[in-house]
């Protein structure tokens, strides 16, 4: 078990010890990463002269020739080096000889894995993005389909005041499209380069640290080479955006459980997306919906375990920050596969608009519209809240709606009532009549969607 950090220690490393300190089992996903800044940290050094352009030129060939070799499966990542770093550097040595061992010079694995984990957390930042625009396309298609298509609102799970689907829909634009601000705004704070940094005060080489920050894409270097090294905040936040993302896939998750219930029926997921029971042969079961929703504490728990490794570390580096990996690469890639997976279910799933629209009716959604009703006759709105109580009484003591009672039946209860009050509490009437911006009118929602599709093309 040979170290390239060897030539300090007189004994070679206790098995468990070099297993229980190794990462490659892990830092082996950003191979890539760690060669691309690789080639740029030579290239730099090449353009300062500390390398010839023969060194540079065999360097970066070698280096290219691990990266082609690896992804064919000609080489194989092994627990045989401590580290991807490891792993590269041997191989390249192993290639082409002396100019292999130049490859760190001005460079510490300090920096050098800063810039791997900053390089692969971009990366996917932009790959959850990605997968946040197709499923707000997914919804925003659902919203233009369904503006007149009529549900009950809730609040504490009870049925409120009736909406439609379109606007149900606009809700969860509005959490998404925040989803996105949130990764863009961490893209943009992380975007600077810890190349250079070294293992924490820097290097005696004349390195041109925005040059390697520009050959990577970088906006700029670290401005300070301590925090350079030991600054996670960048995982934090991204982790912190990932919960929030699956807070609110959970959310629609759960709404599409309730949705998907015998006693609702208001939407029939796509058999590729649910499952049987081996027992009951009725079931049809929304699996991808209830995963989602627990896999979001998967997430939750990466965000508190990196907190919790980073809330008593000193400056600069120290190896705790290797806990920074595991969980983070997890926690993106179940953000990536639920988004997937949540909205292929989303795309294929099919509305019971009459079991929507039923379901607003019965449930007295349009109560308060009728209260509007007595108080645009001159009741005190008191009165007329006291008046649709009765109403509502009534109908539950006859297992009938609003809609369903008859004028007589109205006047009995308050003589203002007249045949126009069947036309005030219309599901049409409830909706339509709310037109400000962020109402469900069609009007209202045909002005969001316009907006929100702007939105989609700007960005």
């Amino acid at each position: 078990m040979a170290q390239l950090w060897g030539g300090r220690f007189t004994k070679e490393t206790d098995q468990l010890v070099y297993n229980f300190n190794a990462s490659i089992s892990f830092d082996k996903k950003f191979y890539e990463q760690d060669i691309r800044g690789s080639i740029a940290h030579v290239t730099m050094l090449a353009r300062q002269e500390i390398l010839t352009e023969d060194e540079k030129t065999a360097i970066i060939e070698g280096l290219n020739g691990i990266k082609s070799d690896v992804e064919d499966g000609t080489l194989e990542i092994t627990d045989k080096y401590e580290d991807i770093h490891s792993f590269v550097e041997a191989n390249l040595i192993d290639r082409i000889g002396e100019p292999g061992k130049k490859l760190h010079t001005g460079r510490s694995r300090n920096d050098q894995v800063a810039l791997d984990m900053k390089l692969y957390t971009r990366d996917e930042i932009l790959e959850v993005d990605a997968l946040l625009k197709e499923l707000l396309r997914v919804i925003l298609d659902t919203m233009k389909m369904h503006t007149e298509d009529y549900m009950p609102g809730f609040t504490h799970l009870q049925k409120a005041q009736p909406i439609t689907l379109a606007h149900h829909m606009g809700a969860y634009f509005e959490m998404f499209k925040r989803d996105r601000s949130r990764l863009i705004d961490i893209h943009a704070r992380m975007n600077t380069c810890p190349l250079g940094s070294g293992a924490l005060a820097g290097t005696t080489y004349p390195l041109d640290r925005n040059y390697t920050a520009q050959l990577l894409g970088f906006d700029g270097p670290t401005l300070n080479s301590m925090d350079g090294v030991s600054d996670r905040d960048y995982l934090i936040e991204f982790l912190s955006a990932m919960s929030t993302i699956m807070m609110h896939l959970s959310r629609f998750s759960e709404e599409i459980i309730i949705w998907n219930s015998n006693e609702y029926r208001f939407v029939e997921i796509d058999d590729a997306y649910s499952t049987g029971s081996s027992i009951m042969p009725q079931k049809k079961n929304p699996d991808i919906a209830e995963l989602v929703r627990g896999k979001t504490g998967r997430v939750y728990g990466a965000l508190m375990s990196l907190l919790t490794t980073m809330k008593g570390i000193p400056l600069a580096y120290n190896k705790d920050m290797q806990e920074d990996k595991e969980f983070v690469f997890d926690a993106i890639d179940t953000t990536k596969g639920c988004l997937a997976l949540f909205t292929g279910m989303l795309k294929t799933m099919k509305y019971n608009k009459a079991n929507m629209e039923a379901s607003a009716k019965n449930g007295f959604t349009n109560a308060t519209d009728a209260a509007d009703y007595l108080v645009k006759h001159g009741v005190a709105f008191r009165d007329a809240h006291g008046i649709v109580g009765q109403l509502v009484l009534y109908c539950i003591d006859k297992n009938i709606a609003l809609d369903d009672m008859s004028l007589e039946e109205y006047k009995a209860i308050s003589s203002v009532f007249d045949e126009d009050i069947y036309e005030a509490i219309s599901m049409k009437t409830c909706v339509d009549t709310r037109k400000t911006i962020g109402a469900p009118s069609k009007e209202a929602m045909d002005k969001v969607i316009a907006l929100h599709e702007k939105y989609m093309i700007v960005e």
